[in-house]
């Protein structure tokens, strides 16, 4: 019997959450999904009709054309989010635009809440940078990968202290010669020193 492999150990929920998890990630997702749902209620409201027991209440305005057109661009423009990532600067403004625009044409913006929920997605989409992948970092002289901690040097592994006595007095070495720093002995018999002069005493 042989193993089995990641893909096969795992389940099939599992590998479709990794596998949203991995596109999800890749392009504005909240953007795309909040512009989305800015666009729902300020198409619907417009056309909607509630009834209280036998009394019904429309909603519709001269404005409903507009409202719909406002509606289906702000869903054009999140989904335009999602699969075109190139545009979601121009798609991020444009939402904010038609947020701002649905406050007048309809409703006060789907009774505020189209509007607010296209405003944030239109927000979102303008910030929204695509990420780096992680890059491996080439090895150095050393075999280490980028910063990772080095091992010792064998010439620093041992610590010296630092103290502040002076250093140890160190004799002259043996083969020099120090005749030429002593004073000649037919001088200091003579009476003259070194230079010539007579010495005193």
């Amino acid at each position: 019997m042989s193993a089995e492999t990641p893909d096969q150990s795992v389940g099939t929920f599992t590998r479709l959450r990794l596998r949203f998890r991995d596109w999800r990630g890749r392009r504005p997702f909240w953007a795309g999904l909040f512009t989305l749902l800015g666009g729902v209620p300020i198409a619907y409201f417009p056309y909607a009709t509630l009834k209280l027991g036998t009394m019904s209440i429309a909603m519709a305005t001269t404005a409903g054309a507009g409202s719909l057109i406002i509606g289906v661009l702000l869903v054009t423009l999140g989904l335009t989010m999602w699969f075109q990532q190139a545009t979601r600067v121009f798609a991020g403004v444009a939402a904010i635009v038609l947020a701002l625009v649905s406050l007048v044409v309809s409703n006060i913006g789907g009774f505020i809440l189209g509007f607010l929920f296209a405003l944030i997605g239109g927000a979102l989409a303008v910030s929204w940078a695509p990420g780096e992948p992680p890059r491996r970092q080439p090895l150095d002289e050393h075999g280490t990968q980028g910063d990772a901690p080095q091992a010792a040097d064998s010439d620093t592994a041992l610590l010296r202290p630092v103290t502040d006595e002076p250093a140890p007095y160190e004799a002259p070495e043996s083969d020099r010669d120090a005749s030429a720093e002593r004073t000649p002995e037919n001088a200091w018999a003579g009476g003259e020193d070194a230079s010539g002069g007579s010495r005193v005493g």
